[in-house]
């Protein structure tokens, strides 16, 4: 291979790129570079050819125009085998350009702000990046293209190995890795360009769905062992992005579970945990400590707890760490822990320990066969003042407050979906079942502690009045529903007739 004579450089992330033009003239390369990159490189005191030398002409239009010219483009996509293409750049006094080193303007960064406003977005979108990108990728016979700081000391490596040069093999690689930059970065564009309408207002689902993300991590198999598998996503933000303190390698299991128990705690302002079990919670609390919040969850059915997936929306505490390491629990998310609290999990060498920062998808996607689902995400916060009171006697204080924690965590229990719960601790949670009577009678059934005095919640309207009187009997006396029934009349009978107190909120909660 040819050795590495002439590198144009045009960064918009500028991580590491002095220490690597430095390298790079060190191994014999000309530098040619753009605008800031150009003033950065020179003020490290790094020898470069501004591209305006190169061209001829100053760059333009705010910046818009710097690289768009046949003495650039020309210079990468000649092809060095073919003789006409060296003779054509010969007669019009073009060198050769042999590697490009280009990242894009941030525009995904931009676009991620929701304030972010259609002619900032506009000015955010690459132009001769792009360009230059495509043009060193399809050549890459001839031009390695660079486009990430992640793949500097790779190259610096190979080249210092081989006297300059690059594998035709890490050429392509490159080349490969430089075509999906580019195509995430067009999608980025479109996927956020049919959000803003006319008036520059964001609309709720995209006209094209788009669900390219990197590969973050294989995992070692799917829902089953027969399954192959992998996360995919976007580093930072959710449980996707997640640092793994401590731990054994995490499942698609413990992922699907780990994200249940996140969104279920992040309902709750005072502190709260959540205990899963196949994307179920079987124990949640929120109470004035996180330490108390995981007693109470734990308390609510510690049979199914063993072996569940805990998520926290405070940061764990030694006393809190205390607890868990007492019973056998798969992973643990939170937003941070204690050092105190590392030390005492520590222990617990098997446990996935999981940092996760807050982020809100505001889209849910699912499969179907031949294609895909997708909605807006289910955030619509617990309003009171909303609501009515359907029976003669209205919820006490007390019922209130627990009525509006049993309706939070109705929302993430698999419809059908009832929910026993007393002052902040669930007792009783019956998910999945096929008629709602059905789960009434499962989450009596799966009660530990006393359903006296408990409330109920009801992820969606009672189409009988069999469900109310079954919760009644076990001695709930406050129902929170959405209402909706063609029988709620029937339904409102029923528990004046019991005593209970029932409350229509008007928003449903299936989860499926």
């Amino acid at each position: 291979m040819a050795k590495i004579e002439r590198v144009l450089i045009s960064v918009t992330d500028k991580t590491g790129i002095v220490d690597f033009a430095r390298r790079l003239r060190e191994l014999g390369a000309g530098l040619i570079s753009t605008g800031g990159t150009a003033r950065l490189l020179r003020e490290s005191g790094i020898a470069v050819t501004d591209v305006s030398e190169v061209t001829g002409f100053p760059e333009m239009l705010d910046g818009r125009v710097k690289t768009m010219h046949p003495n650039v483009t020309g210079a990468i996509l000649a092809m060095r085998a073919k003789p006409a293409h060296m003779q054509a750049l010969a007669t019009h006094g073009i060198a050769p350009i042999d590697m490009v080193v280009v990242n894009l303007y941030a525009f995904e960064e931009v676009a991620a702000r929701a304030d972010a406003g259609l002619a900032e977005l506009i000015e955010n979108i690459d132009i001769g990046g792009p360009a230059m990108i495509r043009s060193a990728a399809k050549n890459y016979q001839d031009v390695a293209v660079v486009v990430s700081p992640e793949d500097y000391p790779g190259v610096l490596a190979e080249m210092e190995a081989g006297g300059g040069t690059l594998s035709t093999e890490t050429r392509w690689r490159l080349a490969r890795k430089a075509f999906r930059i580019t195509a995430g970065y067009d999608r980025a564009i479109s996927a956020r360009l049919d959000r803003v309408g006319e008036t520059g207002d964001a609309g709720d689902l995209p006209a094209v769905l788009d669900l390219r993300a990197p590969k973050i991590t294989d995992l070692r198999y799917g829902e089953n062992p027969h399954q192959s598998a992998a996360l995919y996503g976007a580093k930072g933000t959710g449980i996707a992005g997640a640092a793994q303190l401590q731990g054994k390698e995490l499942s698609y299991n413990n992922l699907v579970d780990l994200d249940a128990a996140w969104q279920l705690v992040n309902e709750f302002d005072s502190p709260a945990s959540a205990i899963i079990k196949h994307t179920n919670p079987c124990g949640c609390a929120a109470q004035d400590t996180l330490a108390e919040s995981y007693r109470k969850a734990h308390e609510c059915d510690p049979v199914s707890a063993y072996g569940g997936v805990v998520g926290f929306n405070r940061v764990v505490d030694e006393e809190t760490a205390r607890e868990c390491a007492k019973s056998f629990l798969e992973a643990i998310a939170a937003p941070d822990y204690t050092p105190e609290a590392l030390a005492a999990l520590a222990a617990k060498k098997s446990l996935r320990v999981m940092k996760v920062e807050a982020g809100i998808d505001r889209l849910v996607v699912k499969t179907v066969s031949g294609g895909f689902l997708a909605q807006t995400s289910d955030i619509a916060p617990f309003d009171r003042a909303s609501t009515q009171v359907k029976t003669r006697r209205a919820p006490g204080d007390a019922e209130w407050n627990t009525l509006e924690f049993a309706w939070n965590v109705a929302k993430h229990v698999k419809s059908n979906a009832i929910v026993f719960a007393r002052a902040g601790q669930i007792v009783g949670v019956g998910a999945g079942q096929m008629s709602r009577v059905d789960s009434v009678r499962l989450a009596a059934m799966k009660a530990v502690l006393p359903l006296a005095g408990t409330v109920v919640g009801s992820d969606a309207f009672f189409p009988f009045p069999d469900g109310v009187e079954e919760a009644a009997r076990h001695g709930a006396t406050a129902v929170i529903q959405p209402g909706g029934s063609v029988r709620d009349a029937e339904v409102i009978e029923a528990a004046d007739r019991l005593g209970l107190a029932m409350v229509f909120t008007g928003v449903r909660h299936f989860r499926h």
